[in-house]
């Protein structure tokens, strides 16, 4: 009896930390060579995809900057030829960055993406992930899109009610920029988010019970809390602007939080999570 209880601990271990997603951020087709060609972009790519594959995560965030250029049909065809290649029993989910609908985002810009590439902002259902995924683009930049901005606020707001009573242990949200980079009363400034939109939204997130927030465009790593709930800003699969490295985020689900690392392209483990994590 006792050895037979032991098992079922041990396989319901191995089981929680098998379950575990990745976050990219920026792949950006273009941004290496300021529209000039994609190659390096195309290697890195290339060589993340494969080790998705490898690794078998239950799931792919990518948070925006998916080209460089928006619109730019080149940029947009090898995004999604090398996206192809990932296993088919892996979800992928894109997330628009200001490179895809534009720093400031029309009508326009926002339906391109989305004949281009779905919907803009969604939700999705991952076992004990309840992922939100937004534009935060026109939250950043609302001026000419003020009504796709409302819709998507309204939208948050319904989808959050839901998401309280869905069961999932964690309610995250997936976005292109941060919140914030590291407090959430820091100056406004191009990586973050204007702060009337900043309070407003993360006062609805945590009254919502979101604990996590993933976020690109930075193209380094940052983390902030506030109270209860850390922003979390991804390193590039592109062009670095700091000294962290290309690479990903690996994230484990567990029953009460995320442990979450960023490994550079030469850290990749050859098997994830490690055993007995």
């Amino acid at each position: 009896m006792i050895v037979r209880l032991l098992c079922i601990a041990l396989l319901a271990t191995v089981a929680n930390a098998q379950d575990f997603f990745i976050q990219l951020a920026d792949p950006q087709f273009g941004a290496v060579t300021n529209d000039g060609d994609f190659s390096q972009e195309t290697a890195n790519y290339e060589f993340t995809v494969a080790n998705i594959n490898r690794l078998k995560p239950k799931f792919v965030v990518i948070c925006g900057d998916l080209i460089n250029k928006p619109g730019d049909p080149a940029q947009l065809a090898e995004f999604k030829r090398i996206t192809a290649k990932i296993d088919r029993s892996i979800p992928v989910y894109a997330v628009p960055g200001n490179h895809d609908v534009g720093n400031d985002p029309t009508p326009e810009s926002v339906a391109a993406y989305r004949a281009a590439l779905g919907a803009d902002y969604y939700s999705f259902r991952q076992g004990d992930i309840y992922g939100i995924v937004l534009d935060s683009s026109v939250i950043s930049s609302p001026t000419s899109v003020q009504t796709i901005a409302n819709e998507q606020e309204a939208w948050l707001t319904a989808e959050l009610a839901k998401a309280k009573t869905s069961g999932a242990r964690h309610i995250v949200v997936f976005q292109h920029h941060s919140w914030f980079l590291e407090t959430p009363d820091e100056p406004a400034q191009y990586f973050n988010i204007p702060l009337a939109q900043r309070q407003r939204y993360l006062k609805l997130l945590k009254e919502s019970g979101v604990r996590y927030v993933f976020a690109g465009h930075y193209h380094r790593n940052a983390f902030g809390k506030d109270g209860d709930l850390e922003v979390i800003t991804n390193g590039p699969v592109s062009r670095p602007l700091g000294t962290d490295p290309t690479g990903m985020r690996l994230v484990i689900v567990r029953a009460h939080k995320l442990d979450h690392k960023y490994v550079g392209m030469g850290e990749i483990p050859y098997q994830y999570p490690p055993k007995g994590r």
